[in-house]
């Protein structure tokens, strides 16, 4: 990983709450564009039925915006 692309990266689980749009699935949490040395690992979430999901490890709220 270049340090460019580190910098853009963001602190997983830093939020509760979580706005994805149809380009970031398949979801998964952590997400790709978060640091991944210091959480869970990767769960991926069903979230295409009915809106919102809910992250089984730390309880992050994902909403899909249409």
């Amino acid at each position: 990983m270049t340090a460019a692309r580190s910098d853009k990266l963001i602190q997983p689980n830093a939020q509760q709450q979580y706005e994805v749009t149809l380009a970031d699935l398949p979801l998964a949490c952590p997400m790709p564009s978060m640091h991944l040395w210091n959480s869970h690992p990767r769960v991926f979430l069903a979230v295409e039925k009915t809106g919102f999901a809910k992250c089984p490890y730390c309880s992050a709220e994902y909403t899909l915006r249409k």
